[in-house]
């Protein structure tokens, strides 16, 4: 698979602070990223200074530039740098940690969209492309997601044969760590083709991503072009194995995010500022549990969303149902289809409805008799 597109052909491939010994801990995911984040925002929904979110988090420690430069998203806004509320920093502060932040927190590394801060170099908007590549023209049109073929050595060997990668003195040290970062943060799970519920987060995380690197630009993003957009920057296949499944999702969850307010979800103000627009006659009352809910498809219950709470009617009016606090973390699928079959055999019983064919008649119209 060509990396052809504007964003992944014509900016530098750059090894950056990637090079640093992070050390997240093997055996512990990427619960040291979740963690900085938390302590970077402090728990707070609320876009961040990023001197002010290095500050807390450590600034004397260079290691704490990995979570800046490579997972998370950047601003510059009246003259300031800033570190914005998107998917991933929703994810680390609104619930537990779980593997599914780490594959969440992997896709938006492969994804490589950084965003712009004050003294950027060349090449930090997008930091991470020699991963995007690898995903893409190894693991994707190679292996087919079979990521028992990604090593230290692979990588190396892909990195030293290409002519875009412009360090040469970090080849292996880049492996290495990128083999690392894999291994703790779960690159094999990418190879499932059914929906899961960090797939769910990362497209919504690639829809952030991308709305605000074109407005770096000065681009506004019509929620209709987006379904373009995530083709024109590989989402299905950085996101792993590619299915129909995942594909028929897509316009689902666009429509939630749009009807949502897309980045503005997090804004409660302007969140009830669409409600009042979109339901004028509804009375918006203060939620005594700010915990976020689940908007789920009634098409397939793998696609579940958490959501702010304020966007609850907002959900519905997209035709997602809604699953309360309790019961979104262990959110059983199976559990939830079995249930609605019994209901509609149930309801059918009870309005009395009986078959009009027996089965030999009913077997005779299937077999064309």
């Amino acid at each position: 698979m060509a990396t052809d597109n504007v964003v992944y052909s014509g900016n530098p491939w750059l090894p950056g602070s990637f090079t640093k010994n992070f050390s997240w801990g093997k055996g512990s995911g990427l619960r040291k990223l979740y963690d900085n984040i938390r302590r970077g925002f402090q728990d707070e929904l609320t876009p961040v200074r990023r001197d002010v979110y290095l500050q807390r988090v450590g600034a004397d420690d260079a290691r704490n530039l990995v979570p800046l430069n490579f997972f998370l998203l950047n601003s510059v806004r009246d003259g300031l740098s800033y570190v914005e509320v998107d998917e991933l920093v929703f994810q680390a502060l609104t619930c537990e940690y779980s593997i599914d932040f780490d594959r969440t927190a992997l896709f938006s590394f492969n994804f490589s969209h950084a965003g712009k801060w004050l003294g950027q170099k060349r090449g930090q908007r997008y930091p991470a492309l020699w991963a995007t590549a690898y995903i893409l023209e190894k693991v994707v049109a190679e292996y087919d997601w079979n990521t028992s073929f990604v090593s230290a050595l692979d990588i190396e060997k892909f990195l030293r044969i290409s002519n875009r990668f412009i360090a040469n003195s970090s080849h292996r040290k880049v492996s290495t760590n990128l083999k690392y970062l894999y291994d703790i943060g779960g690159l094999q799970d990418f190879g499932w083709p059914r929906i899961q519920r960090w797939w769910v987060n990362s497209l919504f995380l690639a829809l952030d991503r991308i709305v605000l690197d074109r407005s770096i630009d000065g681009l506004s993003t019509p929620m209709e072009i987006l379904p373009n957009l995530l083709t024109q920057r590989y989402f299905l296949p950085l996101s792993g194995k590619v299915s129909h499944e995942k594909t028929f999702a897509i316009a689902h969850l666009i429509s939630l995010y749009s009807i949502c307010g897309g980045i503005d979800r997090f804004d409660p103000d302007r969140v009830r500022d669409l409600v009042a627009i979109k339901i004028p006659d509804y009375n918006f009352q203060i939620p005594n549990d700010e915990r976020p809910v689940g908007a789920l498809h009634p098409t397939n219950p793998r696609i579940l969303k958490s959501i702010p709470r304020d966007c609850i009617e907002l959900a519905r009016l997209a035709g997602f149902e809604i699953v309360l606090p309790d019961d979104l973390t262990n959110f059983d699928s199976i559990g939830f289809i079995r249930q609605r079959i019994s209901t509609a055999i149930d309801q059918i019983q009870n309005d009395g409805i009986r078959p009009i064919l027996s089965s030999d008649e009913l077997y005779k119209i299937t077999r064309g008799e």
